[in-house]
């Protein structure tokens, strides 16, 4: 890849990259420096890196810069920390935005990461399996149970809803 593909490739994918990576840790200013970080090492890869699938190299830089961190933090928190769930029903929801981003949070985050990867960013399910290393099977079979808990969550939020 060529400096000018490279800049092209920033340009292109930046903000998707970005919104892939904030989707899944929450943290404005981690997804900023996993984003950057993740473009420096396709920077130091790129005569290695076809244009044409940049993209596809980019998300799964980010992918592993991201699972990276979060395992390196997740060795600084306490297990019983980490492990302890907040399953309180929210009955201020606005709009659907809110209800699917706060359904997202209850996903275990591979299955949160294949959902978005699939229908936030159009992915296919080779491509998903490139990014993540898993087989096509094991992703559908991940998004699959991530959909079917999406269903139970928000149907339980419809019951919360109509006690009210």
């Amino acid at each position: 890849m060529t400096r000018k593909e490279y800049n092209e490739c920033v340009k292109l994918h930046a903000d998707s990259v970005y919104r892939f990576i904030l989707k899944n840790i929450r943290d404005v200013d981690k997804a900023r420096d996993i984003v950057q970080e993740s473009f420096t090492k396709v920077w130091y890869k790129s005569e290695e890196i076809d244009f044409a699938k940049s993209k596809s190299y980019l998300f799964t830089t980010a992918y592993n810069t991201m699972i990276d961190l979060i395992r390196k933090e997740e060795r600084m928190v306490r297990l019983e920390d980490h492990h302890q769930r907040h399953d309180v029903a929210r009955n201020d929801f606005n709009d659907l935005k809110e209800v699917l981003d706060e359904a997202l949070k209850q996903l275990p985050e591979i299955q949160r990461t294949l959902i978005l990867l699939r229908d936030y960013e159009g992915y296919a399910y080779a491509e998903i399996g490139e990014i993540t290393n898993l087989s096509e099977a094991q992703v559908k079979v991940y998004i699959f149970r991530a959909r079917t808990t999406l269903k139970q969550y928000i149907k339980r939020l419809d019951y919360v809803l109509e006690e009210r």
